[in-house]
């Protein structure tokens, strides 16, 4: 098995991070993973458009995602920022509704190269992004996986429950059809 490497996404990591979005066609239809950051309903979703959009949001400081490299080649990535930084969550209504607690952090995205997929990455991912959690001074973390109840289910995006349980997160409530909120304190 190779030597996985967590680092952050930064200017000095995007051609890796390009290179793994571009091996998967922008994923999801080309959205570069933009789709949390913003609910400008005018925005242009294309796949030009969103990249420009990523790339930026990266040089700018206001983009975050734990990178897993396998040598010089990017192979997972999992999404965190802010409620300001990433204000666009599914179901988000029925959420601010239940609104308990603002997190500090919110974990949006968690995807895996096809060719890497069952080999336990997605945990690896959602560590490195705690990691990264804690050294920018921790807080409130929020997740919003899947709920299979209990079921094997594939996840291309956001991960499982179980997933989360895993990385010591905490059930707080169902949001939407099959989906939940989990919350973990990382100091």
């Amino acid at each position: 098995m190779s030597d996985f490497v967590v680092k952050p996404l930064a200017p000095e990591t995007w051609d890796g991070f390009a290179g793994m979005v571009e091996r998967h066609n922008g994923v999801f239809g080309g959205c570069w993973c933009t789709y949390f950051h913003t609910m400008n309903a005018e925005k242009e979703r294309t796949y030009e458009a969103n990249r420009s959009l990523k790339r930026r949001l990266v040089d700018e400081g206001r983009a975050h995602a734990a990178l897993v490299f396998d040598g010089p080649e990017v192979v997972a990535w999992c999404e965190y920022g802010s409620p300001q930084e990433l204000p666009n969550i599914y179901h988000r209504k029925q959420y601010e509704d239940e609104l308990d607690v603002l997190p500090d952090y919110r974990v949006t995205c968690i995807f895996v190269d096809k060719r890497y997929r069952r080999r336990g990455l997605s945990a690896i991912v959602l560590d490195g992004a705690l990691d990264l959690i804690a050294a920018a001074g921790g807080g409130v973390v929020e997740g919003y996986p899947h709920d299979a109840a209990g079921k094997k289910k594939s996840v291309l995006y956001n991960g499982t429950r179980t997933l989360f349980e895993r990385a010591d997160f905490e059930f707080v409530r169902s949001k939407g059809a099959g989906n939940c909120v989990m919350r973990r304190t990382v100091q």
